[in-house]
């Protein structure tokens, strides 16, 4: 696989996450049992966009002084419109995980620490599915041609109203079979996913939550990895991309959770994302759109996407006054 990750790209990234990392787990125990605030979710997701940015820009340098002008400016666009782009479509992750946790009735002190281990879970996760992904493209190039279909075919479904399996999370197979397969407590323990009583051990609901945060994610990155593989086939550019977005999401999930109704046309504007990254890939072999063209054009569609968003909330409220 031809990646422009060094050994000193990929320990300086591996050192960047694992001290975020840190320092988030480490802030968020002497928090203890309380919930991210607004201002705090804020500010963390303000952290996490300025890191990405930082680690752009040292990017840029290095290759500029490796590997000159060229490859430095089409390697740093790509990883700005990979993260941008799996940033917007890790959004659609936040509103399923409010669903899942409305379902539960998990309260925001604990759902802190199902995104713990639902991010941990997903970095692992999404690691292995880009190099499996990287490895599948670089052995049989007609994989794009499949990314691109599933993908154009997805936006389509996404863009229908009522296309989307729009079902209460409780009729959910999965969650039936689960709930039939494990000993579970009838209602929340505190923070244990487990508790033994009488000598057997018991499943709590905060475990079924985890177990469909998970599972979300890997549907959700069923989308958004093959997405990225149209701006760029580099493991490097893919990995470290995607992992920014994902480092983000627990604080994005705080700072959304409280306005997420304001965002009913979100799901159009992904769907067009999709829609536009999907044809992308099919017409590769005709016509190549630039790095920078699909970062403007993503940018763009979200951009119109919430001022289409604005207009509708605002109508909304005319109506109710």
């Amino acid at each position: 696989m031809h990646t422009t990750g060094t050994p000193l790209l990929w320990g300086c990234f591996a050192a960047i996450v694992l001290i975020m990392l840190a320092i988030d787990l480490f802030l968020q125990g002497l928090r203890g049992a309380q919930t991210m605030t607004f201002k705090q979710a804020a500010v963390w997701s303000l952290i996490w966009v300025t890191v990405s940015l930082l680690f752009s820009a040292a990017l840029w340098a290095y290759l500029q002084a490796t590997a000159g002008p060229e490859v430095a400016h089409r390697q740093t666009l790509a990883f700005l419109t990979g993260y941008v782009l799996e940033k917007a479509l890790a959004v659609d992750n936040v509103f399923v995980w409010l669903m899942l946790f409305s379902y539960f009735a998990i309260p925001p002190a604990l759902q802190r620490r199902v995104l713990i281990y639902g991010v941990l879970g997903a970095i692992v996760l999404r690691t292995l599915l880009i190099f499996a992904g990287s490895w599948l493209v670089t052995e049989f190039s007609w994989v794009l041609y499949l990314f691109g279909v599933f993908l154009l075919f997805t936006g389509v479904k996404m863009a229908i109203p009522g296309g989307e399996d729009e079902k209460p999370a409780g009729d959910k197979p999965l969650i039936r079979w689960l709930r039939g397969h494990l000993r579970m407590t009838e209602g929340l323990e505190g923070e244990k996913f487990f508790i033994r009583r009488n000598g057997l051990l018991f499943a709590t609901p905060l475990l079924l939550a985890l177990i469909m945060v998970e599972i979300s994610d890997v549907i959700f990155a069923a989308d958004s990895i093959p997405a990225i593989f149209a701006v760029t086939t580099d493991p490097f550019i893919v990995l470290t991309s995607n992992l920014f977005a994902i480092l983000g999401l627990r604080a994005m999930y705080f700072l959304l959770a409280s306005v997420a109704e304001r965002f009913s046309m979100l799901k159009y504007g992904l769907a067009v994302v999709l829609i536009f990254i999907g044809i992308k890939m099919l017409i590769v072999d005709f016509y190549h759109i630039p790095v920078a063209a699909s970062l403007a054009t993503v940018g763009g569609i979200l951009a119109v996407t919430l001022l289409i968003n604005a207009w509708v909330n605002q109508r909304n409220r005319r109506k109710a006054g």
